[in-house]
């Protein structure tokens, strides 16, 4: 008798422990792994670990796939299913995407269309957040006293009664969209040769800037470095950007089979201001803290994760 209820104490605590790590492992994660990406530029990538940490608290399996070269190629790597979602901007998909050529510069207007629009391609767009990260051009905050140009359109009248005087550094992408620098000089009237155009990595631009290796630069709005070095935006007094309010964009067979990833992003888009991402951008650019640290502690802040 002892011996037979032995047995089956030994046999129910067996049943337990293997009933018990399946539902520990259950509890860990949530149907498929989730491919979470991200640009190459140091904001879309805290907003790409902001994404990863979100999901990841959430018990989603996320892999990290964040940092590629090229919006052409972030977009090719979801309608390939390489990525299930990133982070995309509204300016960026009505005209380089979507090849539209009238900018959009009402953030809802931009947003209600490049959402419509998508859903077609099969991607399905969040809700944006109220950041801004337009494109925008830069001088040193010394020179740009100096010579009295605050607008774009000061410098492009500054241009065509002085050619030659000013070089100006500009990305790879930048040089060859309609919504960068071919448009912004046929938009204001005016043009460089290419010998006064220097195009360059993003990462090197504001540092080029700063020690006086070109005159003007392109930038990001809610770039940290702005400030930091002394910098000073000109104003796109003539609305030639679109808005760029950034907003989770997900494949619509992830989203289907993962509902929750609505939810769980949503609650981070509202809380993502022009501000607080220029001061997370400033934490990665000039104290050089890495960008899952920064997202990490940012996301404690505001109750996002413990």
């Amino acid at each position: 008798m002892f011996k037979k209820s032995k047995f089956i104490r030994t046999v129910t605590l067996v049943l337990v422990s293997v009933l018990s790590m399946g539902t520990l492992s259950a509890c860990g994660s949530k149907g498929d792994t989730i491919k979470v990406g991200s640009k190459e530029f140091t904001e879309n990538i805290v907003l790409g670990k902001i994404a990863v940490i979100a999901l990841e608290d959430a018990g989603f399996k996320v892999e990290d796939k964040t940092g590629v070269a090229g919006s052409d190629k972030v977009r090719m790597a979801l309608e390939n299913g390489d990525f299930d979602l990133y982070w995309e901007y509204t300016g960026t998909a009505w005209i380089s995407m979507l090849q539209n050529d009238e900018p959009i510069t009402d953030p809802q207007e931009a947003y209600d269309k490049v959402k419509e629009a998508d859903e077609e391609n099969g991607f399905i767009w969040l809700q944006y957040a109220p950041l801004n990260n337009t494109y925008t051009l830069m001088m040193r905050q010394e020179d740009s006293e100096e010579l009295g140009i605050e607008t774009i359109s000061d410098l492009a009248e500054y241009i065509n009664k002085n050619p030659g005087k000013l070089t100006t550094a500009i990305g790879h992408e930048f040089a060859i969209r309609p919504d960068g620098y071919p448009g912004v000089q046929s938009h204001y009237g005016y043009a460089q040769d290419t010998d006064e155009i220097k195009i360059m990595d993003m990462g090197i631009m504001y540092k080029t800037l700063r020690d006086e290796q070109v005159d003007v630069a392109m930038g990001l709005s809610t770039d940290g470095r702005i400030a930091a070095l002394n910098i000073v935006t000109l104003e796109d007094d003539e609305y030639f950007f679109p808005v760029y309010n950034a907003a989770p964009v997900v494949r619509k067979d992830a989203l289907e089979k993962n509902p929750e990833i609505k939810e769980i992003l949503e609650k981070i888009s509202p809380l993502l201001d022009s501000e607080t991402v220029t001061k997370l951008n400033y934490e990665v650019d000039i104290n050089e803290r890495e960008p899952e640290e920064v997202a990490e502690e940012w996301m404690k802040s505001v109750d996002l994760i413990d």
